[in-house]
């Protein structure tokens, strides 16, 4: 009878039954397959991993069930998704992607076949798979959910941990005897940074640590949120989701009192607020944050403005191409409004230069909020007002935008320089010679002279006072500041015709990116956590070669996320 080799070992971990005890299932395998096969019980210590996506990383219904925002992969990207909003205007983003017309959508596509801890289908929607993109997400969730549950529970059989030993050499035909992992002895991980950024260096691993970790299993959740509404509601929804998978762990043979938190992009902010809630840094073991935009993002100013075409063109027919476009959705998306520049950004990110290249004083001076985005009347606001009400949408007063904005500001005070005690950032940058992504540090909007239509231009101090009635543009990167749309026809003889041009003082355009980052979050947003969050930041790492939305894709991403969840697990209270 044949059987599998002896290198080859066949096994099965447990997973609890709906009462807390271990169970095992098998699928029937041909009797030519003689091997024992070893079915492993796992410790009974339970610390669930719960994954918090980014803005628009999660699925959305309307209230009635019907998709609206899904994230399904068609190789290997959503498809469906830009074919779905590639053709729709300002007025049909406005009247669906709506706070109050959306809810997360638990049913997108979700792994086929079990893994890790994960038995079947019906259990990986159970874990919340379905509700976040399946594009974005679950390669690095398959990845999380092997690397934590799949590798066993001794230790010293890990493969991404080493250490120096002195043994003798077993002799001829003789098996190594079984490794050992003593206490009290600092570890290797392979690939990790040794240093972290700016001269950190990174805490190394002990093997106490890992001593602690095998005491564990990490069965890995998914969380999705209503990313349009505040990310307040989606705090409340996250501590829900906690208290509801702590009860669902802590039952018969297994104990479970808190989980680590795994955040990508906006998620972070979420999470952050979750924290603070009453009674929640307790359940929180620690948190590892990704690409967090720790205090807003200036791209997200620039959006509203010009859209997003010039970033990226097939993300751009996605979250809209112009600014008319975007801005339908942001003003009335609180979730949205909150990655703006918070206060603790910084001032004087906003700047305007005149057709000789004399700035003018930069923005803000102060505050953000009142000094750009509620400017109602100066062409560099945030919002032009005409755009809050769409042809065939379901117009947004001013009044509701600026209670929107009122929100963020509330939310960055709320949340300003508070990280849960056992944080763990990485960000993207540039490190050493290496390339970091061009992000948008600051915004430059650059004028230069136009087809005079007559008359005096004005001078730089008068051409920042213009207002939207007289700075024309259709919500792209390009802004007429005073004359018209003028006609010419063509009298050739071959028929009518013509064509159309515009006379201005100046012609206004936004500057792309001028720093380094992910493309999206700038690397000062991405290391603001260790500025203010003091010594709640354990490690904070500065990591190249990977863009904003893939971030969890990259190799040396997953071993700082590896190596924080370890951390982390290290000091987690075990009932």
């Amino acid at each position: 009878m044949a059987s599998v080799p002896d290198e080859i070992e066949r096994g099965q971990q447990s997973i609890p039954d709906a009462k807390g005890m271990p169970t095992f299932t098998w699928q029937t395998t041909s009797s030519l397959l003689a091997d024992a096969v070893k079915l492993t019980m796992p410790p009974s210590h339970i610390l669930p991993i719960i994954f918090v996506p980014g803005i628009m990383g999660s699925n959305l219904s309307s209230t009635d069930g019907d998709e609206v925002w899904v994230l399904n992969k068609t190789a290997g990207a959503p498809l469906g998704l830009a074919l779905m909003w590639a053709k729709r205007g300002s007025g049909t983003r406005q009247k669906v992607l709506h706070p109050k017309r959306t809810q997360v959508y638990r049913e997108g596509a979700v792994p086929k076949k079990g893994v890790g801890t994960i038995r079947d289908k019906a259990h990986f929607i159970q874990r919340g798979w379905g509700e976040v993109s399946e594009a974005s997400y679950h390669k690095f969730l398959l990845w999380l959910e092997q690397k934590m549950n799949a590798e066993g529970y001794d230790p010293a059989y890990w493969d991404d941990f080493s250490y120096t030993s002195v043994s003798a050499t077993p002799k001829p035909g003789e098996k190594p005897p079984p490794r050992k992992l003593p206490p009290g002895i600092t570890m290797d991980m392979s690939g990790l940074p040794r240093v972290a950024e700016d001269d950190h260096f990174t805490t190394p691993i002990l093997s106490d640590d890992l001593l602690k970790r095998a005491k564990c299993r990490f069965p890995v959740y998914a969380c999705g949120y209503n990313w349009l509404a505040s990310n307040t509601e989606a705090a409340d929804a996250l501590k829900e989701r906690i208290a509801a998978v702590i009860a669902e762990n802590n039952k018969g043979a297994y104990k479970c009192e808190q989980v680590i938190l795994v955040t990508h992009s906006m998620g972070g902010l979420v999470a952050r607020c979750c924290a603070q809630l009453d009674g929640m840094a307790g359940k929180i073991a620690g948190i590892v944050h990704g690409v967090m935009p720790a205090v807003g993002a200036a791209v997200a100013y620039r959006r509203c403005k010009v859209g997003m075409r010039e970033e990226s063109f097939a993300a751009g027919l996605v979250i809209g191409s112009n600014g008319r476009e975007v801005t339908a959705v942001f003003a009335q998306a609180p979730g949205a409004l909150q990655l703006l520049p918070s206060i603790e950004y910084g001032p004087h990110w906003l700047n305007i230069k005149d057709d000789k290249g004399h700035p003018a004083e930069p923005l803000p001076k102060a505050d953000p909020y009142a000094e750009i985005y509620l400017e109602r009347s100066a062409w560099w606001g945030l919002v032009r007002e005409e755009w809050l009400s769409p042809k065939d949408g379901l117009a947004i007063k001013w009044n509701e935008f600026a209670k929107n904005v009122k929100l963020a500001k509330a939310f960055h005070d709320e949340l300003a320089g508070q990280y849960h005690a056992q944080t763990y950032v990485f960000y993207g940058g540039k490190v050493g010679n290496g390339d970091g992504f061009d992000s948008f540090e600051k915004i430059h909007w650059n004028m230069k002279r136009g087809m005079s239509p007559g008359g005096k231009a004005p001078d730089l101090a008068g051409a920042l006072e213009y207002g939207h009635d007289k700075v024309r543009t259709d919500g792209s990167n390009k802004l007429y500041m005073g004359g018209q749309t003028e006609y010419m026809p063509d009298y050739s003889g071959y028929g009518a015709g013509g064509h159309v041009y515009e006379t201005s003082f100046y012609e206004i355009s936004c500057g792309m990116q001028d720093g380094h980052g992910d493309g999206t979050v700038p690397a000062s947003s991405g290391k603001a956590p260790r500025k203010s969050g003091g010594g709640n930041i354990k490690q904070q790492f500065r990591l190249s070669g990977f863009e904003h939305e893939p971030a969890y894709g990259d190799a040396i991403a997953q071993k700082v996320t590896h190596y924080a969840i370890t951390k982390i697990a290290a000091i987690a209270k075990l009932a």
